[in-house]
């Protein structure tokens, strides 16, 4: 029997998410009022691309996973398929690669020049960080680091 959780509780568990979730709300909106010739209008475009990646970053690490990685959490027990289990080691890759193709999409039917086009243009680069962030530290590790 599941307990019903109050907001409270809900506020508790995902305030990391909902905060990042906010200050890309507030990105957002000032780049809309902004003119993104200038230099604060582009700084915001900018953070549009960087927080959505902040956010790719909490939130999917904290669902999916990447066998290997040191920077995504590991899965416990083993799924009866082999299949099911494959797919379930690499889903933090694989949704990462399936979402990155479709911002690539979005972009490629952008003019690059325009407003938004620039934006989309740096969360592709965005999505391409983290994915190979990902890919890196399944073999690759930093002296010092918490996972070393």
């Amino acid at each position: 029997m599941k307990r019903k959780r109050t907001p409270k509780q809900v506020l508790k568990k995902h305030s990391l998410s909902l905060a990042v979730l906010g200050v890309l709300i507030l990105w957002i909106a000032l780049y809309s009022l902004s003119d993104p010739s200038t230099h604060i209008g582009s700084f915001f475009g900018n953070a549009i691309a960087d927080w959505t990646g902040v956010l790719l970053t909490v939130v999917l690490t904290k669902h999916l996973y990447e066998k290997g990685s040191a920077e995504s959490k590991q899965p416990k027990g083993r799924l009866p398929s082999a299949v099911l289990e494959l797919l379930r080691e690499h889903s933090l890759t694989l949704v990462l690669v399936a979402t990155g193709i479709v911002w690539v999409f979005v972009f490629r039917a952008m003019n690059p020049e325009s407003r938004w086009g620039q934006v989309v243009g740096n969360i592709v680069s965005e999505w391409t960080q983290v994915l190979g962030l990902v890919l890196l530290t399944k073999r690759l590790m930093e002296v010092g680091s918490k996972e070393h």
